[in-house]
């Protein structure tokens, strides 16, 4: 593991380590980022206290198959709140945010680099609300940390290092069984799963019953009886 008091971003970071040519699996910690992000180029705030990690990997697999490390890791954040915030309600909002009481506590974010099918490298950044939580943003998911729902918060060293055994365990399973363990562990702990909700696309708006997660980690809404594959949105609960 990289200890770091300060970077740019631990997703960054994981890619100059690996074009410099260092060896994977490696755990890149830092204890403040100065321009982390989420999904879609959103900013992700980390302030000391709150844990930023990424897990630099050289998988064998295509990138369809890595891509589902994403709902690995999302599992592994579930087990680390189940551990530190055991009275609390933990469940997982697709595509990738862990839950706390309902709030979003936690994010995920995979990026990579490769070419003709394979990857060179995958990283696998996590960002969690240990101690602080960000101001709540207009059209934003409500945000929270696990010491605001629980009066108290691990320090990141510890929290990464029950992440970093948890994430182990289901990239184990990943490796071993395929999606489909993965998906059932994550479909239990799914947030508004038989529910109405909406999905925001680039060009349009679909509102359904969330209804599964298929095979590939697509969401599942049923539109007026039919059955509707999404593979990349944003959702939202009414």
């Amino acid at each position: 593991m990289i200890a770091l008091d300060e970077t740019d971003s631990t997703n960054a970071e994981a890619a100059r380590l690996a074009a410099s040519g260092a060896a994977a699996p490696l755990w890149i910690m830092a204890r403040r980022q100065t321009a982390g992000r989420g999904r879609r180029g959103r900013a992700w705030a980390t302030p000391p206290g709150n844990l930023s990690a990424t897990l630099l990997m050289r998988p064998e697999w295509p990138p369809a198959e890595a891509a589902l490390m994403s709902f690995a890791a999302c599992l592994a954040v579930a087990d680390v709140f189940d551990a530190v915030a055991p009275q609390a309600d933990v469940a997982l909002k697709w595509p990738n945010d862990p839950l706390l009481n309902g709030r979003k506590a936690a994010g995920v974010l995979l990026e990579s680099a490769g070419g003709g099918g394979r990857l060179d490298w995958l990283a696998v950044g996590v960002g969690v609300n240990l101690a602080h939580a960000p101001p709540q943003e207009p059209g934003a998911w409500p945000p929270t940390s696990v010491a605001a729902e629980t009066g108290a918060a691990p320090d990141p060293e510890t929290a990464l290092a029950h992440l970093a055994a948890a994430l182990a365990g289901w990239t184990a399973r990943l490796e071993a069984d395929g999606f489909a363990p993965l998906r059932a562990a994550w479909l239990a702990r799914a947030a508004r799963l038989g529910e109405k909700v909406t999905a925001r696309l680039p060009r349009e708006t679909v509102e359904g019953v969330f209804t599964d997660i298929d095979a590939t980690g697509a969401l599942v809404l049923t539109c007026s009886g039919a059955r509707r594959r999404i593979a990349a949105a944003d959702v939202f609960f009414a």
